[in-house]
């Protein structure tokens, strides 16, 4: 039995389509321990995951931060991994590569950049799609990958009939009106025009939600939509991708919880204006489509209600 390590850091849509290839080293590691090195968002929420044995925090501080860097490495080293799959591809990532395993190919870790097929510089091959990159990294290191085209984050869901039951529940429409600060260009601003053909359209069939994160309760207060909290507190990761699992449709902009609804197959929609294309980061799924526009401002709340197909 050998220990593989895994590296995924985040953000929360890379963890959700990250999911198959995590699977696919798994089983392609069925006698071997499975370690996972990520930040502390998804500690807990790795802990869950049935392929992998353990999680190792990375706090991620300064790289001048000699202690820590020494503590780290020190950890990693002393657990003997006999193969690292690095998924975040980052120059961090590759930093570690540079003091674990200073020479070593994609026999001993496997990377974008050991992996780069010989006739792709690599920022002709991260204009690929995630996936598809995903998946020539794990062929290019010998796994069989069965999973990685078609992740399911279904793993990472838990109970919430407690807040289903509290929030009387039934049939409910998700709303994902929010995005980082720094990425407003992602955010559609026609949300309440939208619920309120919706409400026009169902009436009362569908409870229209939003679940808000630590950051986004007073934006939450702008959506006419109905706010769902855990004792007044932003529910979890896994509450989250429940929540959506068990919707009748999401509806959202280009974030990490869109994501996890793709790969959680659910019925929706996502909603893109420029800033990249629904196929490079492969969200678009069997029962989740993506709408492109050139601006975002100008998709009217009568072509996206128009696309959503509930029953």
């Amino acid at each position: 039995m050998s220990n593989i390590l895994v590296i995924k850091h985040g953000s929360l849509g890379d963890i959700a389509q990250a999911s198959g290839a995590i699977q696919d080293i798994f089983e392609n590691h069925d006698n071997d321990q499975i370690y996972l090195l990520t930040t502390k968002p998804y500690l807990d929420l790795f802990k869950k995951s049935p392929y992998i044995h353990d999680v190792i925090l990375d706090k991620r501080l300064s790289r001048f931060n000699l202690i820590y860097l020494y503590s780290l490495m020190k950890s990693i080293k002393k657990l003997n991994f006999q193969k690292v799959f690095d998924l975040q591809n980052s120059s961090r990532t590759k930093f570690y590569k540079r003091i674990l395993f200073p020479n070593s190919n994609l026999n001993k870790w496997s990377s974008s950049d050991t992996t780069l097929p010989a006739d792709k510089t690599k920022e002709e091959f991260d204009k690929n799609p995630v996936l598809d990159r995903f998946e020539h990294q794990l062929k290019e290191s010998g796994i069989i990958t069965k999973n990685t085209m078609l992740p399911d984050f279904s793993w990472a869901c838990s109970d919430i009939s407690k807040i289903k039951n509290e929030y009387k529940l039934d049939n409910y429409i998700v709303l994902l009106p929010f995005c980082s600060p720094h990425l407003d260009q992602k955010k559609w601003p026609h949300y309440n025009a939208l619920i309120d053909i919706i409400k026009k359209k169902y009436q009362d069939q569908f409870k229209i939600i939003v679940a808000p994160g630590p950051n986004e309760i007073s934006q939450s207060k702008e959506i006419n939509a109905v706010c769902i909290l855990d004792n007044g507190k932003p529910i979890d990761i896994s509450q989250l991708s429940s929540l959506i699992k068990e919707s009748s449709f999401v509806i959202g902009n280009d974030t990490g919880p869109a994501h996890i609804a793709a790969h959680l197959n659910v019925k929706g929609l996502t909603l893109f204006g420029s800033h990249t294309t629904a196929k490079k980061v492969s969200i678009e799924r069997e029962n989740f489509k993506p709408i492109q526009v050139s601006d975002l401002s100008k998709l009217s709340p009568e072509k996206v209600f128009e696309k959503i197909n509930i029953n």
